[in-house]
């Protein structure tokens, strides 16, 4: 019978918790949203299956040791995982829409309305017993609104690490369900005539002022806000590289086969803090509502701004392109271009909601740059 015991109480059976089971529940979950709804699956579904492995007893995982725990350290804990994707991102995006059209940077930062106004949200929440964030805490919270994973990711390894699996969780989770989420609000918002309008093609944008952005957004954002750097830096390296036509290896790297890598990891990264003893908890609940919060706002404020613009704009500006001041690149562009289309089957949006969803990445990386040099 010792014998037994001792084989007993070496299988992970006999140490499972209910914790434990209903966090891998929580992971065959989002495995079951990337791979058969195919929300966010590059991320949802390294997610999703670190979640299973680092609630496995006994395996050790995400302890010190273990391979969980070192993609972590190595990672997410240094911040280079958000960083590395920033790069890559920013040799995926295209900048002309938003430079033959500038003023579109203000719908990207009317979007970011949202992550301040959950700041002050999560404080607010403080007043319901169960709840203690503290200032950090909200700040990490905060940046949800601004439906960029990589950017909640990196504050939150900043500034509040024992959150960061509840916070990307509801970014990505809030990013993949932006063609649910926001045409109610963008149509609550707008009226049929509003909807129907349409814009004036956009000029065509020179190489050379592709070249020039992202040095010039990288000069100001050193000089006026050094706290944001490292997320803006990145992006607008990966951007030159794209639009300067001499590394075309460099940036087929960073689009591709770099930034595949590094979601892997960062997936997987993310996936261990999702352990029963840091997510089940009554924080985690208000972390959810307060995203869904932060990300309604952001997509409301961006409407009504387009909305103030159009008002006192020569050209014609059709409100719903502020809803992609969001940074959930090119998801809320496309949303916009479909929400529109069923208005007026002739009025195609995709280029002009690009501007304000390139303007949203920089702005939220400017916000978390904010947030950062208030707070951390």
């Amino acid at each position: 019978m010792d014998k037994l015991t001792v084989l007993w109480q070496s299988t992970a059976l006999a140490h499972f918790q209910g914790g434990q089971l209903i966090m891998m529940a929580v992971g065959l979950l989002l495995l079951y949203l990337a791979i058969v709804k195919k929300f966010e699956p590059l991320l949802l579904l390294p997610i999703g299956f670190g979640a299973i492995l680092t609630n496995i007893p006994l395996a050790g995982f995400s302890e010190a040791g273990g391979i969980l725990y070192y993609i972590y350290k190595v990672g997410i804990d240094t911040g280079v995982f958000p960083l590395l994707i920033f790069m890559g991102v920013g040799a995926m995006t295209d900048f002309g829409a938003l430079i033959a059209n500038p003023k579109m940077l203000l719908l990207g930062a009317a979007a970011q309305f949202g992550i301040f106004a959950t700041l002050f949200g999560a404080i607010l929440l403080n007043l319901v017993p169960g709840f203690e964030f503290t200032l950090t805490d909200a700040s990490a919270i905060a940046i949800i609104g601004g439906a960029d994973g990589p950017t909640a990711i990196f504050l939150a390894s900043r500034l509040a690490p024992e959150l960061l699996g509840a916070i990307a969780v509801a970014a990505y989770s809030y990013m993949a369900l932006v063609p649910i989420i926001q045409p109610p609000i963008m149509k609550a918002l707008t009226n049929e005539d509003e909807r129907k309008i349409e814009m004036a093609q956009l000029r065509v944008v020179s190489r050379r002022e592709k070249i020039i952005f992202p040095l010039a957004v990288l000069l100001l954002t050193i000089l006026f806000l050094p706290a944001a750097t490292p997320l803006v830096g990145m992006f607008c390296l990966g951007n030159l590289m794209k639009e300067c036509g001499v590394v075309d290896r460099l940036s087929h790297t960073a689009q591709n086969e770099l930034i595949n890598i590094v979601t892997i990891f960062l997936g997987l990264a993310v996936g261990s803090k999702l352990s029963a003893d840091q997510f089940l908890s009554v924080k985690t609940l208000g972390i959810l509502a307060l995203g869904a919060v932060a990300f309604s706002i952001g997509t409301a404020a961006g409407v009504i701004m387009a909305k103030i613009m159009s008002r006192f704009s020569q050209q014609p500006i059709n409100p719903l392109v502020g809803a992609a001041g969001v940074s959930a690149v090119p998801m809320a562009a496309r949303v916009v271009n479909k929400v529109g289309l069923e208005a007026n089957p002739h009025n195609f949006l995709l280029m002009h909601a690009m501007g304000p969803n390139v303007a949203g990445v920089l702005g939220s990386a400017v916000a978390a740059g904010i947030l950062l040099a208030l707070v951390g």
